[in-house]
C-alpha cells in the first residue's frame, strides 16, 4: 500500500461525513488502506458520553454493526480496509488514543469530524479533533 488513512468514527453524523471523505481520499491515484476505529472508555456512563465526548462500553455495542457496514462498502469498492475498535482504559480523551494508534500504524493520514458525539455547539472543534490536531505526528483533515 502507498498510503495509510485512518478515520475515527462514533457514529456521529460528523464521523459518517470522514468515511465519506476517507472514501474519496483512498480512491486517489496512489492505492491507500483506510483503518476506520472507534476508541471505547471502560467506566464511563452511557449518559455521561454526551459531555465526555467518550463512547462507553455499552455503547459500543451500537458501533460494531456500522463498522462492519463500512468494512463491506469500503471492500466492495476495492478499498484494502482494517476495522477495529480501541478500549481506553487511562478515561482521557480519545484523540490521544488515536493518535497513539497513528504513530504505531504508520498513518499517513487522520481524518476527523469536526464535532463527536457531544455536538456541543460551543466549541469550534470538538476535543477529540483538537487533541488530534495538536498531538498527531502526521497531517490531519478535520471534515465539517
Amino acid at each position: 500500500m502507498d498510503r495509510k488513512i485512518l478515520v475515527s468514527y462514533d457514529g456521529s453524523a460528523s464521523s459518517k461525513k470522514a468515511i465519506e471523505e476517507a472514501k474519496i481520499q483512498a480512491s486517489l491515484p496512489a492505492k491507500a488502506e483506510v483503518h476506520v476505529i472507534s476508541v471505547v472508555t471502560p467506566g464511563i456512563k452511557s449518559n455521561d458520553t454526551a459531555i465526555a465526548g467518550n463512547i462507553s462500553m455499552s455503547d459500543a455495542e451500537f458501533l460494531l454493526p456500522g463498522l462492519q457496514q463500512i468494512k463491506k462498502e469500503m471492500e466492495a469498492s476495492g478499498i484494502v480496509t482494517v476495522t477495529d475498535i480501541r478500549t481506553d482504559f487511562s478515561q482521557s480523551n480519545p484523540g490521544k488514543s488515536i493518535c497513539e494508534y497513528a504513530l504505531a500504524n504508520d498513518i499517513d493520514l487522520i481524518i476527523v469530524g469536526n464535532r463527536g458525539i457531544s455536538n456541543m455547539k460551543s466549541l469550534l472543534l470538538g476535543s477529540v479533533s483538537n487533541t488530534i490536531v495538536h498531538n498527531a505526528k502526521c497531517p490531519v483533515l478535520i471534515v465539517k
